[in-house]
């Protein structure tokens, strides 16, 4: 078994903590506290409720949609902010190595969406040798029909563009929307399961919560 991810944000952070300028990192801080605070957005989906089948990109661009891509399975969907985030990279390197063979055992897709353009998509899937889908979501319509679409602060957007982030180049539909960290069970109808939701970027659903959630919702 791998590192737990809370384990590796925690190795992350101290890294990051050595390297980024002060002020940036007070404003990160800043929002986690205010994240955290403000907690799982009320209008999140419920269990019981359908997803819709929303048009999607792939990782070369090409136009697809959800059904197209699960094939009639059940399926874990990972919603990650982008291949910029480190913790994203963190998380969806994990769920390679500790959920795909389960997954595909057990005939769940596991397919990763976030709101980046599909050259992101297809660097965040060649830097960890993913070999679940990963898709673009233009205007995050999937992220709305969940409820957890969010943006970062002006303090917060100010520190990334110092960076030489600039969200609204790296998305698809040219925002500054993104996904709160997300994790939703679908049976195979499109019907959602079980939904873990992280306001909080700096922390994921581990892999051991996934398939429980699977084993007990699913199969």
């Amino acid at each position: 078994m791998s590192t737990p991810i809370a384990d590796q944000v925690a190795e992350l952070a101290e890294s990051m903590a050595g390297q980024a300028p002060t002020e940036v990192l007070k404003a990160f801080h800043a929002e986690q506290l205010e994240l955290d605070a403000a907690g799982v957005p009320a209008h999140v989906i419920e269990a019981g409720s359908r997803l819709p089948d929303a048009s999607l990109l792939d990782h070369e661009g090409n136009v697809t949609t959800l059904g197209q891509t699960r094939q009639g399975r059940p399926a874990v969907l990972v919603f990650y902010r982008g291949a910029w985030c480190p913790y994203c990279n963190v998380a969806l390197r994990t769920y390679q190595q500790e959920l795909t063979a389960e997954l595909n055992a057990r005939g769940i897709a596991l397919i990763a969406v976030s709101p980046q353009k599909p050259d992101g998509s297809l660097t965040i899937a060649e830097a960890h040798e993913l070999s679940y889908a990963v898709l673009s979501d233009p205007g995050s319509v999937l992220g709305h029909a969940l409820g957890i679409v969010t943006r970062p602060n002006d303090q917060v957007q100010q520190a990334q563009v110092s960076l030489g982030l600039d969200l609204t180049e790296v998305n698809a539909d040219g925002t500054v929307d993104i996904v709160m960290p997300t994790v939703v069970v679908i049976d195979a109808e499109g019907v959602v399961r079980w939904i873990d939701v992280h306001p909080n970027y700096t922390t994921r659903t581990e892999p051991a919560e996934i398939l429980k959630a699977v084993s007990e919702t699913i199969s």
